[in-house]
């Protein structure tokens, strides 16, 4: 006999584990189960980034990160509250250095304003020295309501909901096929199967990340999306220099080139992580250097998006590709905005891997964006700022699942 659950969402990082939570509260299904793959709940993208928590300045006023970010966050501090999980505002200094930069941060202050932010203030030099005094800039944006916490513990926290809500989570269980079986009544419902069982579902969510496309192709479901992966690696620095950064300083973000470039950030333990770079990964998974997937290389280059995105950002592309391998280029990007810093004052410190869709044309996916079918969801692109939004992400997931499912709700 193959157990049954009403749903069945697949991938244990944070998104995930908030569209289980979301589901468990608003239907009232009697069965959930969550398969993640590795052997740990936030293994990857929710375990390995800087712990911001965005106030919504960057995204497109309408889009779906502009406001599930302004939703989410508020959510997130909460939800912090209520279950003991460390958070704080420390407020964001977007910094221009450059006269060139100004109206970039005219407009950032502009689309700030336009996705409801409070507090945001363009200061001179006297008020960046007030709020960094190690920090040198023309203007800055300073954006108060930015803060930070620990997305892991977090993510952990949400585990414990789910199953205390009556939601099961199974770990170590890759999935390795999905498809559609008659069911009772004439239905339909999936068979989700992994090398140790296999279960049936009447309808599926899946939330897997770097592993996105293909647990979306199981299904049929092609939209000529890939997961191109890049691995942004950080310096952290030594405890003496901490003192040269009191919160977070970004720079302004620059239109050639799709990242926001190398940053610092105050993380909740008091270090202050330096970064990060964004260089193609050479795995899906591979948080250092040395870390090669063929599988995951092919997919990238012989992806016809890769190349068409990449030839606009050539110059920039192989800046960051020096800054990956030059420690002294690193730290020059660095003292344009914390000119004291020294070669001796960074280490090499922990890296990343986002989770970026590209299409066939070379587009970068921004949005959070999704895919739907007969009983199935797929949440095909979900980068930063997807941790910030979480909590509104799944209930804006589980909402559609109740709809497209036909689940029962509380109500």
């Amino acid at each position: 006999m193959t157990d049954r659950f009403d749903v069945v969402v697949i991938g244990g990082g944070i998104v995930g584990l908030a569209t289980a939570r979301a589901l468990l509260a608003r239907s009232a299904m009697t069965s959930l189960l969550l398969l993640e793959k590795e052997p740990r709940l936030a293994a990857h993208q929710t375990g390995h980034n800087s712990g911001v928590l965005h106030s919504g300045l960057y995204y497109q006023p309408g889009s779906l990160k502009a406001r599930l970010c302004r939703e989410g966050k508020a959510e997130a501090e909460r939800f912090a509250d209520e279950h003991g999980v460390p958070w704080r505002r420390t407020g964001k200094l977007v910094v221009a250095v450059g006269a060139s930069e100004l109206p970039r941060l005219a407009a950032l202050h502009e689309r700030g304003l336009a996705n409801g932010l409070v507090g945001l203030e363009e200061v001179g030099p006297e008020r960046i020295r007030e709020i960094e005094p190690h920090v040198v800039g023309l203007r800055a944006l300073w954006v108060p309501e930015t803060g930070i916490t620990d997305f892991e513990r977090f993510a952990l926290a949400i585990a414990d909901e789910v199953r205390g809500q009556g939601g099961a989570i199974a770990t170590g269980r890759r999935v390795t096929d999905l498809r559609r079986v008659s069911g009772g009544g004439g239905g339909t419902q999936w068979l989700v199967s992994t090398a140790d069982g296999a279960w049936l579902a009447g309808g599926v969510i899946t939330c897997a990340g770097l592993q996105s496309d293909r647990i979306a192709r199981l299904t049929g479901h092609e939209d000529g999306e890939r997961i191109v992966p890049f691995r942004g690696d950080y310096y952290h620095l030594r405890h003496a220099a901490r003192r040269l950064v009191r919160g977070l300083v970004y720079p302004v973000p620059d239109p050639a080139f799709p990242f926001l470039g190398v940053h610092f950030t105050r993380r909740i333990d008091g270090a202050v992580w330096a970064g990060p770079n964004a260089v193609p990964a050479l795995a899906r998974e591979g948080y250092r250097r040395t870390d090669v997937s063929a599988r995951d290389l092919a997919s990238s280059v012989t992806w016809s998006g890769l190349w068409r995105m990449a030839a606009p950002y050539a110059r920039t592309g192989l800046a960051e590709m020096w800054r990956d391998v030059s420690k002294r280029a690193f730290l020059r990007s660095l003292q344009r905005y914390v000119p004291e810093l020294g070669i001796e004052d960074i280490a090499f410190g922990p890296s990343g891997v986002r989770a970026q869709a590209l299409a066939a044309d070379g587009r970068l996916v921004d949005d959070f964006s999704l895919g739907e079918g007969d009983g199935i969801i797929h949440v095909r692109n979900a980068p930063s700022p997807a941790a910030t939004a979480s909590l509104a992400i799944g209930r804006m997931l589980a909402d559609r699942a109740i709809e497209r499912f036909g689940l029962p709700t509380t109500d």
